[in-house]
């Protein structure tokens, strides 16, 4: 008994924990990046708030009172009142809900499809590679807003559309850094070595090319949620995006435009949040490029 007491014990030392892991990799990045590291927490804290929008909100964003018109900011309404009675800051709590989800489906479509493009072509070459990066050259010479209103205005305006719209605009942007990284990553010796081992493309694609670029997926995934983040309110502003009764931060500084002079804080709040989570998001992904980055490792 005492002889199993003691295996026991040894497969329960040996066994290794998931959390402790976590915790000094987060504590590394926070030592390494602090100031990434805040931006993270601010990302957190947007998560936590568009999950949990209908408990965080103190008010229906959609609810209109009568007699509590364009209100200044006070304890009640935080962030005061629109023109019709609406509580800003709890429009401005559901509208992190859009921003998220618009977000993921957006950089979910555009780095997925970006990264499955610029890893076969830099990978295979030829005729092939030539074809798609000449249209993607293309794609390129327009700004990422004109194509996503483009798309757009023929599809028509909605959360779906505009994600997708978004997500078809950064594609030609995640190819570009995906595939120099996949031309870089495959004059490896050991590529060379699983080919004349006999290994097939496919696992030379995702066993060995795609390790060495995922670290660049990670950075693109912050700085493209913010990036989408801005096309879409960019979108609802100009009412190609999240339509009525969405709640939208682009749709608030669209309604909120003609006051800004008799109620500025319809303006400001909005766009006050909009800059602060974009920086979050930018500032993020700048931290994530110099931590995980291979050839700025030794920079620091």
């Amino acid at each position: 008994m005492q002889r199993s007491g003691v295996l026991v014990q040894e497969v329960e030392i040996g066994r290794p924990s998931r959390l402790p892991m976590w915790i000094g990799g987060c504590a590394s990045f926070a030592r390494a990046q602090p100031v990434g590291f805040v931006s993270g927490l601010v990302i957190l804290c947007l998560v936590v708030v568009a999950v949990f929008a209908d408990i965080i909100a103190p008010y229906d964003p959609f609810a209109i009172t009568a007699g509590d018109r364009l209100l200044s900011p006070s304890g009640e309404h935080l962030f005061g009142t629109d023109a019709r009675s609406r509580d800003v800051f709890s429009r401005i709590v559901w509208g992190a809900r859009v921003s998220i989800q618009v977000g993921l489906l957006s950089v979910s479509i555009g780095i997925g499809s970006g990264v499955l493009v610029g890893i076969v072509t830099g990978y295979f070459g030829g005729w092939l590679d030539t074809a798609v990066q000449r249209v993607m050259d293309a794609l390129m010479s327009f700004p990422m807003l004109v194509k996503a209103m483009a798309l757009a205005a023929v599809f028509g305006p909605g959360v779906f559309t505009a994600a997708v719209a978004i997500g078809v605009a950064i594609v030609p942007g995640v190819n570009r850094m995906i595939r120099g990284a996949t031309l870089s990553a495959k004059q490896n010796q050991y590529v060379e070595a699983g080919l004349i081992l006999g290994a097939s493309h496919r696992r030379i694609l995702f066993r060995y090319i795609l390790p060495n670029v995922a670290y660049l997926i990670f950075i693109m995934v912050s700085i493209m949620m913010g990036l989408a983040i801005v096309i879409e309110a960019s979108l609802s502003f100009l009412g190609l995006g999240v339509q009525s009764p969405n709640v939208s931060w682009g749709r608030m500084l669209n309604e909120g435009r003609s006051m800004m002079e008799d109620a500025p804080w319809l303006i400001i709040a909005p766009a006050a949040t909009i800059g602060i989570v974009v920086l979050a998001f930018n500032m993020l992904g700048d931290a994530l490029r110099d931590y995980l980055d291979p050839t700025l490792r030794n920079l620091r």
